[in-house]
């Protein structure tokens, strides 16, 4: 007998909803049901859904557009990509970050091109909580939101999930390694300026400008983690 929808908590509702995503061998790209059948077929509220989709968009799992609606980006673990796992214990964090400059520099470039109004708002509100966090954890979620965030404004499907299978084997190699000296990133942290530019480069749909922003910034970490590499 199906649960009625007032009595599903949002913890379960997320549980069932990884399930439903885990049973149907869903592959990136593939296209999950309308919310109406959704809701239907889970036995949860409509907030109970959309909470639960918020979560996994933000875990990267799911891609909402509006016209496309819900997508398949990447699998939930390491483990459910073959080879993925290996990968990322012989990956070292220099070549993770020489793997990023050849990629997301192109990826701002397309966001530039083609980001939509509701994309762009998106990134911003990205950009504006990783410069309110107020720990280095949360600012860390929030600066791979931004991210995320730009793959997501390309609308290519492709490029994020490419953005997708980098960024689990960026999560799964030793940054943690990293020392911080301070509790929360100090008010001139330099990636908030460089974050200004990014974000505003895709606003103003200047792709040259996207491009270069981005490998700036990405050249400015690596130096300031690694040195010159």
């Amino acid at each position: 007998m199906q649960l009625q929808p007032d009595f599903v908590e949002p913890d379960n509702a997320l549980r069932l909803l990884r399930a439903f995503i885990d049973d149907g061998e869903y592959s990136p790209g593939d296209r999950l049901p309308a919310e109406r059948q959704s809701i239907q077929a889970l036995g949860v509220t409509r907030n109970a859904l959309r909470k639960s989709l918020d979560t996994l968009e933000r875990e990267g799992v799911i891609w909402r557009h509006v016209g496309k609606g819900t997508l398949i980006t990447t699998p939930q673990t390491l483990a459910t990509v073959p080879g993925l796992a290996e990968l990322s214990h012989q990956v070292t964090p220099i070549q993770m970050m020489r793997a990023r400059l050849s990629l997301e520099p192109a990826i701002a470039r397309e966001a530039s091109v083609n980001a939509s109004g509701d994309s762009v708002n998106r990134l911003k509100n990205a950009r504006d909580r990783a410069m309110a966090a107020t720990n280095w954890d949360t600012y860390e979620a929030d600066d791979d939101a931004i991210h995320r965030s730009m793959a997501e404004a390309t609308g290519n499907i492709l490029l994020i999930s490419l953005f997708d299978y980098l960024n689990q084997v960026r999560r799964a190699v030793a940054w943690r390694q990293v020392i911080r000296h301070t509790e929360r990133p100090p008010a001139d942290h330099t990636s908030f300026n460089e974050h200004n530019l990014i974000v505003d480069a895709v606003e103003q749909r200047d792709p040259v400008a996207a491009h270069s922003a981005m490998q700036n910034h990405l050249n400015s970490v690596s130096k300031r983690l690694f040195g010159d590499v």
